[in-house]
This record gives structure tokens, C-alpha cells and sequence, in this order.
């Protein structure tokens, strides 16, 4: 999906040429993760092959759209505070709140982090202590595409697979990625459905952290809780 090589992780954004273009799914390979980091932020890599594989989200577990439209990420590094665009992306912030109820994003990482462009989580295999497949898990389902809305610095965004084997675009199930820097061409790709309004200065910081080859942060920055603002 996003931001990875994808092959198996679609949400690390692939960044070959300037590191933004995120074409995640040909990161999550190790082809992916040597080769490229051209930038096409392909915000993809965050799924699973299996999330990018399956089409959308079954009509029998259509999420709920209950729920406050602004929610607040409790990181390890501080709160970041997003309002959720639910005319411009019904079906990714209905998505988003399912998950978030779920508690399903509690525990994952930010497992790509690139300073001047975005941090991505939201991928359950960034739990663990195994870093070769982060960026490679979803819930396994994608969301359909509702590209409206454009990239600007706090942009809250779907990762996903690349057009190779996603012609449609559509969204990895549960990866996103936190725009930190000039990302516009970006736009008319990917899935755009929120943006920070408080906090952006926990995104900046968490984009500058010490990371290794694959851009995952050597020491985790932890998504700890997930909550709607009442």
C-alpha cells in the first residue's frame, strides 16, 4: 500500500528518487527496501498483500459512522489531534472509527518515519519486536478510493498499493500516513480524509527520530491509545 516497498508491505512508502515517492508496495520486498525509496509515496506499502489483494470492505461489516469526527493519536511522544473529513471520505472515516472502537490501533508503530515528507503507521505487525514485515499487515480488507481532498502539511492520508496491482487505489485497510512536509504530488493519488489540528509538533518530532535502513525509527514511537474528543 503505501508507503513501503510493498511487495508485502504496502504501507512503507516506497521512496526511490527523492524518498517520497512511497510506492509501498514494491518497499516491503527487500528489493523494495534497497531499491526503492523513490519518492511516489505510494503510501500503499502499509498493507499486507493480503489487504491489497482483497478489494473492499465487505457490505456485511460496513463500519459504523458513529463516533466524534475528531479523535486524538495518544503516541509515546505526545497527542496528535485530527479532524476526520467525513464528507470528503465516508468510507475511510467510517473505516478509521470502526477501528478505533476496535482498539485495533493500540500498540502499533510509526514503522516509517521520512523528515520533510510523512510519518506512516497503523499496521498491527509493527506490535512486535520483528521489524521485517512491518509495513506488510491490515485488517485484510482495502477501502474504495475517494480521492477529493489534497495534500497539504498535516494531511491525514490512506497508504496503499501501488498502481501495478491496485489500478483502482484503493486504501489499505488500516495504514495511514501524517503528511510533514511538501507532499502535493500526491495529489489525485491517494486518499486524503483528515488533518491535524493540534499537535503537529509531535508528527515534526516524531519524523526527525533516529531510524535505520528501512526508515522505521530504531527506538518505537508507539501509538499507546486512540480516542474520540467529546
Amino acid at each position: 500500500m503505501l508507503l513501503t516497498a510493498f511487495t508485502l508491505s504496502f504501507f512503507a512508502f516506497v521512496c526511490g528518487d527523492s524518498k517520497k515517492d512511497t510506492d509501498t508496495q514494491n518497499q516491503t520486498q527487500q528489493q523494495t527496501q534497497t531499491q526503492q525509496q523513490t519518492q511516489n509515496t505510494q503510501t500503499q506499502n502499509t498493507q499486507t498483500k493480503t489487504d491489497s489483494m482483497t478489494t473492499k470492505t465487505d457490505s456485511t461489516d460496513a463500519p459504523t459512522t458513529e463516533g466524534s469526527n475528531i479523535v486524538v493519536l495518544k503516541t509515546s511522544m505526545g497527542d496528535i489531534e485530527i479532524e476526520l473529513f467525513e464528507k470528503e471520505a465516508p468510507q475511510h472515516v467510517a473505516n478509521f472509527k470502526k477501528l478505533v472502537k476496535s482498539g485495533f490501533y493500540e500498540g502499533t508503530t510509526f514503522h516509517r518515519v521520512i523528515p520533510g515528507f510523512m510519518i506512516q503507521g497503523g499496521d498491527p505487525n509493527s506490535k512486535d519486536s520483528d521489524r521485517s514485515n512491518d509495513g506488510q499487515g491490515g485488517p485484510g480488507y482495502t477501502v474504495p478510493a475517494e480521492i477529493n481532498a489534497k495534500h497539504v502539511k498535516g494531511s491525514l492520508a490512506g497508504a496503499r498499493m501501488g498502481d501495478q496491482v491496485n489500478p483502482k487505489r484503493e486504501s489499505s485497510g488500516s495504514q495511514f500516513y501524517i503528511v510533514t512536509g511538501e507532499a502535493s504530488h500526491l495529489d489525485g493519488q491517494y486518499t486524503v480524509y483528515g488533518k491535524v489540528t493540534k499537535g503537529l509538533d509531535i508528527a515534526l518530532k516524531i519524523e526527525n527520530v533516529k531510524r535505520d535502513a528501512m526508515d522505521n525509527p530504531i527506538d518505537k514511537v508507539t501509538i499507546k491509545k486512540v480516542e474520540f474528543k467529546k
